[in-house]
């Protein structure tokens, strides 16, 4: 594959493939400038073409609390009590303003994300 910018999906696709071969190179070698090369190259086009969704924000949290050891009794600075944190946990209780802003600092995560709309299971609602 001679390297060139990545413009439709099949260029994406032939890139894809060639990193994948060209994977285990070792670095500052032929195949290993190669495949940096190919990585840039396809960040970029992933960039403009495929868009990522913005996470969920208890998944977010679920996340963050994963990435850093925390416990659900770890949160209860920012959300309330044990009870107050599993209904947040398991859907049953929207977050709050001043909760958005606890987490956020707690967890270091953009607040923009913790005041994303997510589907809330009340109790005695069947879902739709």
């Amino acid at each position: 594959m001679t390297l060139r910018p990545i413009r439709t999906k099949a260029d994406y696709r032939a890139a894809l493939k060639e990193a994948e071969k060209l994977w285990d190179a070792e670095p500052g070698t032929r195949d290993g400038d190669r495949v940096e090369i190919l990585t840039t190259l396809i960040e970029a086009y992933e960039a403009e073409h495929v868009p990522i969704a913005p996470p969920d924000p208890i998944a977010a949290v679920a996340f963050m609390m994963d990435q850093k050891g925390l416990t659900r009794r770890d949160l209860e600075p920012a959300i309330g009590s044990r009870g107050r944190v599993s209904e947040v946990m398991t859907r049953k209780r929207p977050l709050t303003l001043p909760m958005v802003r606890a987490l956020s600092k707690l967890l270091d995560l953009p607040a923009e994300i913790l005041i994303r709309s997510y589907p809330i299971s009340y109790p005695g609602r069947r879902a739709a």
